[in-house]
């Protein structure tokens, strides 16, 4: 307990000054830092807590430059085809049923955050009874966990295209 009374200060501080380059919210990345503090323990745990801060910015900045923005649908225009609204309905249904599939309380928060009430974090924390700063790493996860499931599931392509 001393250590969490001794490092939240600097933690706090640390997260706050490289939370903004990085593109993240400074509370998502004190979390990310306690939990590699908890799995590695580290023998100097004030410069680690230095050097850690800057490795997850890095790791944010990384990974928002690896996202793509969502477009709109194809069934959102004026002259959308038949198919166009089956193909949409049918990737909504493979999107729903792999967020039931996702484990612990994953299932829970990404319907929530799937909700077309478009609810605020605060709504959403309240609804599920969780803290609100804790709400931005879990999505985070379980966002990352759908993700992999959706990759498994889609086909690679072959040579030219094909699918194999």
């Amino acid at each position: 307990m001393d250590l969490v009374n001794e490092l939240s200060p600097l933690l706090a501080a640390e997260a706050a000054a490289e939370a903004f380059a990085a593109g993240v919210d400074p509370a998502d990345l004190e979390q990310a830092v306690w939990v590699r503090l908890l799995e590695q323990a580290p023998a100097e745990p004030r410069r680690w807590v230095r050097a850690a801060v800057r490795a997850e910015a890095r790791r944010a900045r990384r990974q928002a430059r690896r996202e793509l923005p969502y477009t709109v649908e194809p069934t959102a225009g004026p002259d959308a085809r038949p198919e166009q609204f089956l193909l949409a309905a049918e990737r909504r249904r493979v999107v729903r049923a792999a967020v039931r599939r996702t484990p612990g309380r994953c299932p829970q928060v990404l319907t929530a955050m799937l909700s077309p009430a478009d609810p605020t974090y605060r709504e959403i924390a309240g609804e599920l009874g969780m803290s609100q700063g804790s709400l931005g790493p879990v999505r985070s996860r379980c966002l990352g966990c759908l993700r992999r499931m959706l990759m498994s599931e889609v086909a690679a392509p072959g040579r030219w295209g094909k699918e194999r």
